[in-house]
């Protein structure tokens, strides 16, 4: 499987989720029409059951639609089996979560070259590639660390730091900030626009933290499943140096 050249990256055509439920179905996600092109570091906003982590799992290819297309990569998700799903994963996509799910046995450096190991990438580039992943979030000092010698800001670094040691085509984050205080939130948020700059990967967000949103370059807003809005902001001045 490979990485078409063409944009947009993630295109969705009246997309619906519905889960059944004994009257009638809950629907999740309700005609929803957006596009995404390369090195766009955007978010999709909303209260809790808006359908902003739905979105994100379908992109992800966690999950697939109930009716309507999502094409991400050049990949249509609702046609894919869970082996070529799992590809698109482990190959062109990196993942965020609000826990950053690291193994504890497991030192950083080695948390890191998981994904790497998945891929079954030669034992001297994984070496150099995890390097580089820790140079980027700032923890190369660390990388013979175990999770429970770091702190909060510092686990969310590495998990950072393992999304993107492949170098994906797009990270998608859910509420990456949830559980940090303002001042590592900042870190982390300045960590990832330095890394859409410098790698030109496309990040996107699932979250309802004003921390986020404040430095986000395109808001897509749900409410009960649908797109209310959808604006494209200037970054911080803080984060200004950082735009791609």
């Amino acid at each position: 499987m490979t990485t078409p050249s063409e944009s947009p990256l993630i295109r969705t055509r009246d997309l619906v989720k519905a889960y059944p439920m004994e009257q009638g179905r809950l629907v999740a996600l309700n005609r929803v029409n957006l596009t995404f092109e390369k090195g766009e570091f955007a978010g999709l906003v909303g209260p809790s059951g808006s359908g902003k982590t739905t979105l994100l799992n379908i992109v992800g290819s966690l999950d697939q639609p109930t009716e309507g297309s999502a094409e991400v990569l050049g990949h249509r998700i609702e046609t894919l089996s869970h082996a070529e799903a799992a590809e698109l994963r482990s190959r062109h996509i990196g993942f965020i979560f609000q826990t950053h799910n690291l193994f504890p046995v497991y030192t950083v450096f080695e948390n890191v070259e998981f994904p790497l190991l998945v891929l079954g990438m030669p034992a001297a580039l994984r070496t150099q590639a995890v390097r580089d992943a820790l140079d980027w979030v700032k923890l190369g000092d660390r990388a013979n660390s175990k999770p429970a010698q770091l702190s909060g800001g510092q686990s969310q670094r590495v998990a950072i730091a393992r999304a993107i040691v492949k170098r994906p085509a797009l990270v998608l984050a859910d509420e990456p900030t949830a559980n940090l205080d303002a001042e590592n939130s900042r870190r982390i948020l300045e960590t990832m626009v330095q890394l859409n700059r410098d790698l030109q990967t496309t990040f996107l967000f699932a979250t309802h933290d004003d921390k986020v949103i404040r430095h986000l370059r395109r808001t897509i807003r749900l409410n009960d499943g649908s797109v209310v809005a959808d604006t494209s902001t200037e970054p911080t001045p803080q984060l200004a140096g950082y735009r791609p």
